[in-house]
């Protein structure tokens, strides 16, 4: 009896490796080098369908992929017209909050401006993003984390005075970091960013 054709096992549940070669050749020397453009691509998917990824960080819950990069090659075709190495793929820069993988809301971006927006939406326990209770002066502390060094901003009589001092500040340092920027989508993604930190939209 004729055996019928396997199908292919997707990456992630989604993913198709329609790849024309080898993605993780093993080389002379017995390692497996993992292609970059694959490597990215099943990243992404990864952080938008994997369970135990969820699990560990529910704040992907919800994001997708759009069905033209569903493909490897077709995500491939996109990655290599971007400037993409040493960067990391962003989906919600361009375009604040979004849920989707996409070739019109990613791009790649420095591990600073990567990191730059990931304190906006973290849980902040007790007190608003940026305020502290200091016990000495027993006012509230208003500080902020600036290229990976924490930075005094003043002591206020109220959280919400500590908070505002923050979101000046943080908004002042994204636009600095989006004038440095070659990219115009991500240019005008921060400012974005940077008008919703201040106005306290986030």
């Amino acid at each position: 009896m004729r055996k019928l054709p396997r199908k292919p096992k997707l990456v992630n549940g989604v993913g198709v490796n329609d790849a024309d070669y080898v993605v993780q050749p093993t080389g002379s020397d017995g390692k497996q080098r993992v292609c970059p453009y694959y490597l990215v691509w099943r990243s992404m998917l990864t952080r938008a369908y994997c369970p135990k990824y969820h699990a560990k960080y529910p704040t992907y819950i919800g994001v997708t992929v759009c069905e033209e990069w569903h493909s490897f090659m077709a995500f491939r075709a996109w990655m290599e017209t971007q400037d993409w190495e040493g960067k990391h793929l962003d989906k919600d820069i361009i375009v604040p909050g979004n849920k989707v993988y996409s070739p019109a809301t990613c791009a790649f971006v420095s591990g600073q401006i990567n990191a730059l927006l990931n304190d906006c939406a973290a849980s902040r326990g007790e007190w608003p993003i940026g305020a502290s209770w200091h016990k000495k002066n027993k006012k509230f502390h208003a500080q902020i984390k600036e290229d990976g060094k924490k930075r005094h901003l003043g002591l206020f009589d109220t959280p919400g005075a500590a908070h505002l001092a923050w979101r000046k500040e943080k908004a002042r340092i994204v636009r600095t970091v989006a004038r440095e920027c070659d990219d115009p989508r991500v240019v005008a993604g921060l400012l974005r960013h940077s008008y919703r930190i201040e106005s306290g939209a986030v």
